[in-house]
C-alpha cells in the first residue's frame, strides 16, 4: 500500500474541517431562520406598531391592520381592523405595510418549507433558492416600514395621538416594539441571505483547488 504523503495528509484534514464548519454553519442558520419566521408573525399579528403615552388625549395602539383606540368616557378599549376584512383598517398605507410585510412573513415561512428539499435537492441550490427568498423578505420589510407611516394621517391616528399628527409625524404617540422589531428585521433577513450565499458557495466547492492534491503526484 502506497504510503501518503504529508500533502495528501494536510489535504484530508483540511476538507474534514471545512466540510464540518460549513455543516455547523448550515445548522446555526437554519435555527436563526426558524426563530426568525416566529419573530416576524408575531411582529405581523401584534398590535403594538405605535401607541400611546402620558400625552395623548386617549389610549391605545396601531399595528398593521388592527387598533385599539380607549373610549373618551369609559375608557374601554375599543378594537376594530381584519387581515381579511380591508375596509376595516384605516388607512390604504397601512393596507400597503400589510401586504409587504405579510409576504415578507411567507417568504420566510416558504424558506422554512425548502428545508425538506435538503433530503432529494442538491443542498447548494437550496440555500441560494432560500438566500434569494430571504433577500426578497428583507426588500418586502424595508417598503413596509416605509409606507407605514405615511398612514399616521388618518384620522383614526389623529383621533389618539392629536392633531399635530401627520405622515412621518407621530405627534404625541410613540413607536412601540413591534415596529422597532421589525425595522431590525430587516438586518436579519439580510445576514440570513448573506450567510445563505456563502453555505451555497460552499457547497459547489467544499474543497478548494489550491488543496487539492494531482493524483498523479500522489503515486510518484
Amino acid at each position: 500500500m502506497a504510503k501518503m504523503i504529508p500533502a495528501q495528509e494536510a489535504a484530508k484534514i483540511y476538507h474534514t474541517n471545512y466540510v464540518r464548519n460549513a455543516r455547523a454553519m448550515g445548522v446555526l442558520w437554519a435555527l436563526f431562520t426558524l426563530c426568525f419566521a416566529v419573530i416576524m408573525m408575531v411582529t405581523f399579528i401584534q398590535p403594538y406598531w405605535i401607541g400611546d403615552s402620558i400625552d395623548t388625549p386617549q389610549a391605545g395602539y396601531f399595528g398593521l391592520y388592527s387598533y385599539c383606540i380607549g373610549n373618551a368616557l369609559t375608557g374601554e378599549l375599543i378594537c376594530k381592523g381584519s387581515p381579511l376584512d380591508f375596509g376595516t383598517i384605516p388607512s390604504s398605507a397601512f393596507k400597503s405595510a400589510m401586504f409587504f410585510v405579510g409576504i415578507s412573513t411567507f417568504l420566510i415561512i416558504g424558506c422554512i418549507l425548502c428545508f425538506s428539499m435538503f433530503f432529494f435537492c442538491n443542498a447548494a441550490t437550496v440555500y441560494k433558492v432560500c438566500a434569494w427568498m430571504q433577500l426578497a423578505a428583507a426588500t418586502g420589510l424595508a417598503i413596509g416600514c416605509m409606507l407605514y407611516p405615511d398612514g399616521w394621517d388618518s384620522p383614526e391616528v389623529k383621533r389618539m395621538c392629536g392633531e399635530k399628527t401627520d405622515k412621518y409625524t407621530l405627534g404625541v404617540c410613540t413607536v412601540r416594539w413591534a415596529y422597532i422589531l421589525c425595522i431590525i428585521g430587516i438586518l436579519d433577513a439580510l445576514i440570513l441571505s448573506f450567510l445563505a450565499f456563502v453555505l451555497g458557495n460552499r457547497q459547489d466547492n467544499l474543497l478548494p483547488s489550491d488543496f487539492q492534491i494531482d493524483n498523479k503526484e500522489g503515486l510518484e
